[in-house]
């Protein structure tokens, strides 16, 4: 295997000062460090820099506005990788927003609004991440990318390398559900079962990535991902004509993408571009509720040990959140909050906004409506409000998951004959 050094390439990116530990604050030139601080090991997370005034020279909202590139690459100069590099034919990010007029009359919320992101190329938000890996991964002529993940974030790396011929090794626990290992064998990626849980996987593919000299796309360990996911915040900006909603909606599990979306904002408010941040809301499965339970406790998540999550929707089941010092400082910076609902509403609330709002979610998507619903039952959004969900991903990525929230609703088809005698008899006409 082929050993790299990402730290030649980032020494041309003008518009990146560097990295900070969120741990420490130690500042990095961007030919000192790979990944992370190497004061605090696998948990020196660290934040990319930004030159402002170089941004702001360099680019305009009118400029921007006037770009016919309509997906996440119109965003380049707010991201790591170089004005000219390649980048994976698929079409990623400027998913819609929708007003969900229907959904909203329900609920007396007359400006909720959703973004869907399942429509990304392998229908999951993961996809902004796993294509900033690319471009970066082969910048540094790395022959092997690869990741862990409980499904999407491996999805998404495997289907984009194949986009461009990029080989990759996945690492997921054997329990991720059958859809997704299916896509991944389409994409022809190498798949590694692991028999353990998604935190024992992440572990085992650190370990390779130094071994092998790979390049490692993992969730808050390469501060990029953060970076990838930001393009959300730009995106929604934009679509809200830079009076972004008042309060968002997101499923957490590692805490990359709340994370991400905080960062975006951030990066706006310091151009000028905006003058509020939104409040945050973070969407937690009770079986999986690492993050809240900290946020509630005032506990230090340097400290808190993990916690052994059963959560029926996999995508946020994790013990030990990777990102959870930005999933934290979101919530906190923007004054937001973290809710727990129950794998039982997160699963009702996939019928439930499937047939409000022509989307369909995967559970871990479909727990901002059930997040929503907690939120307006403890008085915490009002009618003057404007309020968005950010569903990450399609239905069809988890149907059993999606079969139990809807037998659950007691909906059901039957069998007929095929007479039109038996049409009217079952529709009572």
């Amino acid at each position: 295997m082929s050993n790299f050094n990402h730290t030649n390439y980032a020494q041309n990116l003008k518009q990146v000062l560097g990295y900070k530990c969120l741990i420490c604050g130690q500042e990095y030139q961007l030919n000192e460090i790979e990944y992370i601080c190497p004061k605090h090991g696998n948990e020196g997370i660290v934040d990319v820099i930004y030159d402002y005034d170089f941004l702001r020279n360099k680019l305009t909202k009118h400029q921007l506005a006037n770009c016919q590139e309509h997906n996440i690459w119109r965003y380049k100069p707010f991201l790591p990788i170089q004005p000219d590099a390649p980048t994976p034919p698929l079409l990623i990010g400027w998913t819609p927003i929708y007003h969900a007029q229907i959904l909203g009359q329900k609920l007396s919320l007359p400006n909720l609004w959703i973004k869907d992101d399942g429509r990304n190329p392998t229908a999951s938000f993961k996809d902004r991440a796993s294509a900033i890996a690319i471009v970066k991964g082969q910048a540094c002529h790395a022959e092997i990318i690869t990741t862990a993940s409980t499904g999407n974030a491996a999805t998404s790396l495997a289907g984009l390398c194949a986009s461009v011929g990029q080989r990759n090794v996945i690492f997921v626990p054997r329990t991720a559900p059958e859809a997704k290992i299916a896509q991944l064998l389409a994409y022809g990626s190498t798949v590694l079962l692991v028999d353990g849980t998604y935190d024992q996987a992440f572990e085992l593919c650190l370990e390779a990535a130094s071994e092998f000299g790979w390049y490692n796309r993992n969730t808050a360990y390469n501060p990029f991902m953060s970076e990838g996911k930001k393009t959300a915040a730009l995106e929604i900006c934009e679509q809200f004509n830079y009076n972004p909603p008042d309060k968002i909606f997101v499923s957490v599990g590692d805490g990359c993408i709340i994370g991400g979306l905080y960062k975006g904002f951030k990066d706006l408010q310091a151009l000028g571009w905006i003058e509020k941040i939104p409040q945050l809301i973070g969407v937690q499965s009770k079986e999986s509720a690492y993050l809240y339970e900290a946020w509630k406790n005032n506990e230090s998540v340097l400290d808190k040990p993990p916690i052994k999550a059963n959560t029926q929707a996999d995508s946020i089941g994790v013990n030990l959140p990777r990102d959870r010092l930005k999933a934290i400082r979101a919530v906190t910076e923007t004054k937001g909050k973290f809710l727990a609902v129950s794998d039982e509403s997160l699963l009702a609330a996939i019928p439930a906004l499937g047939s409000a709002t022509g989307i369909f979610a995967e559970p871990a998507a479909a727990a901002v409506y059930a997040g929503l619903l907690e939120a307006v039952a403890q008085g915490l959004v009002s009618a003057s409000q404007t309020i968005l969900l950010i569903i990450t991903g399609h239905g069809l990525k988890d149907i059993s998951g999606a079969m139990k929230g809807i037998k659950k609703a007691g909906l059901n088809s039957k069998v007929i004959e095929p007479t039109l005698c038996a049409v009217k008899n079952h529709l009572n006409l």
